[in-house]
């Protein structure tokens, strides 16, 4: 498949999501309409918040001065808050603060809580999609155990409430994901489901400039080297999700385009290295 800023992957739930998104975590919601603004002008059709950003109201002030069709805007359930009346509570609040209409997708941010509370949670999201306030939904920083469990939950809610697809479907997994934490066991896991894998933390947090490899690539390329991960990323069939601040670099960091890495690049970055910058929910306990 040719990539190009308009290539959209096709979720279990029937919507399209944008393969490049742009992410506003720790953007200070006074620049947050600012930066989205820029991001959409420079070619992002997909807006990556959540609540424990405390930006949504910016990301929906932004998406609503262009065409809410075209623009993909996802948000995630607070951490350490799951429950059913919680996440529907959320959905109510998300909506009226962004203004959108509707949420193009809703992730449970993190597996906390317990189990009865993942399920109830889901079940809340479910009902969501049926009501027609959310297109699609998904977790994020979910191992491989909750994953599994996860399924099991669905069975049980197809069962609970009477029929096939009321158990709802997993669209979207959101984990950090680069050449130094691929979590293969976990795209394995998705992509046998078709479920489309995000990978935030593209760039590492900068903490991998001037990796040998990385430099030596984009001086190949005549890229930066924050061009070849997001490549990396969308070469390995992920929907990174790049932030910055800074205009010059929300504007480059979609110039992804018009180059390609051969597969003797793509090896070279396979590092066999796990070492996350952010948090790792993943290894939560399934009890909790």
């Amino acid at each position: 498949m040719t990539l190009t800023i308009d290539t959209k992957l096709k979720l279990n739930s029937g919507y399209d999501i944008p393969q490049l998104g742009f992410g506003v975590f720790q953007t200070p919601p006074s620049d947050t309409a600012r930066c989205v603004s820029e991001a959409v002008k420079a070619g992002y059709a997909h807006i990556d918040s959540a609540a424990l950003y405390r930006n949504e109201g910016a990301c929906g002030q932004a998406i609503r001065s262009f065409s809410r069709e075209k623009i993909f805007f996802t948000t995630k359930i607070m951490p350490y808050t799951l429950g059913y009346e919680s996440v529907q509570s959320q959905i109510d609040r998300m909506l009226n603060e962004t203004g959108l209409g509707y949420l193009d997708l809703v992730l449970i941010h993190a597996p906390y809580g317990g189990s009865a509370k993942r399920k109830e949670s889901w079940k809340a999201l479910v009902e969501a999609v049926e009501a027609g306030k959310v297109r699609s939904i998904g977790v994020s920083n979910y191992g491989v155990a909750h994953l599994d469990e996860l399924e099991r939950h669905i069975a049980e809610l197809e069962e609970e409430r009477g029929g096939k697809g009321k158990g709802g479907v997993i669209s979207v997994g959101q984990w950090e994901i680069h050449p130094w934490c691929p979590r293969d066991d976990i795209v394995e896991w998705c992509r046998k489901r078709n479920i489309a894998v995000e990978a935030y933390c593209p760039l590492v947090q900068g903490n991998r400039w001037g990796e040998p490899i990385v430099k030596k690539l984009a001086e190949k390329h005549g890229k930066s080297e924050a061009q070849i991960l997001i490549r990396w990323s969308l070469q390995t069939g992920l929907v990174p999700l790049p932030k910055s601040v800074k205009s010059e670099r929300i504007v480059a960091n979609a110039q992804v385009y018009d180059f390609e890495l051969t597969e003797e690049d793509m090896k070279s970055l396979d590092t066999g290295v796990y070492e996350h910058v952010s948090w790792d929910p993943t290894t939560a306990p399934l009890k909790d």
